[in-house]
């Protein structure tokens, strides 16, 4: 698979079928994910149990998808709406009890040999953490 929007569309559609070996299949083997307002992790197996984590804490659906791509297919940018329960507390993040959210997010891709390079999400954090704490924004 080499076409940037493709491969895009098969990434989120993976995420949101909940298809783990799916999606970890669009990334490299060396992929580096620069988590939101956190650190860098690098490799396949770390992506693995970053997943692990984030599909105990949270059940997440992407919607609005909207991949911008530039002409020679190695960078990419993906915007798009995140519908989500926070089903078990996150380190650090206040208490989960099912409570529902609706965020806007954006992503940046680097893209290498019909792969997932680098993954770079964003998302207002403040207004998660409002959501789920049930205080206006």
């Amino acid at each position: 698979m080499t076409d940037a929007t493709t491969l895009l569309h098969a990434y989120y559609d993976a995420f949101n079928r909940g298809d783990t070996e799916g999606f970890l299949a669009l990334l490299a083997e060396d992929v580096v994910h620069d988590i939101n307002q956190g650190g860098r992790e690098v490799g396949k197996e770390a992506f693995r149990r970053f997943l692990a984590r984030m599909n105990r804490c949270y059940r997440e659906r992407i919607a609005d998808l909207v991949v911008l791509t530039e002409p020679s297919g190695t960078r990419a940018a993906a915007e798009f709406t995140v519908h989500g329960t926070y089903l078990e507390a996150d380190e650090g993040l206040p208490p989960a009890h099912g409570q529902r959210y609706v965020l806007p997010a954006g992503a940046f891709f680097t893209l290498r040999a019909g792969q997932v390079a680098r993954i770079a999400n964003f998302y207002n954090l403040p207004d998660w953490i409002a959501q789920v704490s049930g205080a206006a924004a």
